[in-house]
């Protein structure tokens, strides 16, 4: 028995891997998928909402999936944006492992897996798109994303899907209460038991907030 968690950074658990056909992108493909991840047998049921209530992704720039696991989100991206450069970020090693082997193996060559702090700090992103973990708890959550949302470009979008149960309504609250006026927040879709949430920055800066622990 583990204390491995989606969210460890480097899973004590022995490797198993396993290979599983999911739809991406439009079509079926295998992908390689393994334990000690987030939801290593299936596309969970949020990303799913996700993927289907968010417009085509831009097809140009630096496009972001925050909480990547092993891949769904950016994958699909990748393949429909191969114009695109496309962050698959992870504080799990073995998922951004995962990630790095199906995108080869998809052809995938414009995803770029990567551990937090290895994103260049100049990078802004035309669009993220995010399942992110609500897990971690809502400290950490927070710092997340004050750190990444204030890095899209003026004029994009980031979408966030989460659970109702586990307190979309509520984080919906928090970023209208926390993002600068230069942001709006909204909901844009509500699909069994999940919300997806938009914030789109239409003008400023794009610095990170300084994050007061």
């Amino acid at each position: 028995m583990t204390g491995d968690h989606y969210f460890s950074q480097s899973p004590e658990s022995e490797l198993k891997i396993k290979n599983v056909t999911v739809d991406l992108a439009g079509a079926p493909r295998r992908v390689t998928t393994a334990n000690g991840i987030f939801s290593p047998d299936r596309i969970d049921l949020g990303t799913r909402v996700l993927l289907g209530s968010t417009p085509p992704p831009p097809i140009g720039g630096h496009l972001l999936d925050l909480g990547c696991g092993w891949g769904p989100i950016a994958l699909t991206l990748g393949i429909l944006s191969p114009d695109a450069t496309v962050w698959a970020v992870d504080v799990n090693e073995r998922a951004l492992d995962l990630v790095r082997r199906n995108a080869a193996s998809l052809g995938a060559e414009n995803v770029r897996a990567a551990l937090p702090d290895d994103v260049p700090a100049d990078v802004r992103f035309s669009s993220i798109w995010s399942n992110p973990p609500i897990r971690v708890g809502k400290s950490e959550l927070h710092n997340m994303l004050q750190h990444w949302i204030p890095r899209l470009v003026p004029g994009s979008d980031g979408y966030f899907v989460v659970q109702r149960n586990l307190g979309s309504d509520s984080l919906q609250r928090w970023l209208r209460a926390e993002l600068h006026d230069e942001y709006s927040v909204a909901r844009v879709a509500t699909s069994k038991g999940y919300r997806v949430l938009r914030t789109r920055r239409h003008t400023g800066s794009t610095e990170p907030l300084d994050v007061v622990n």
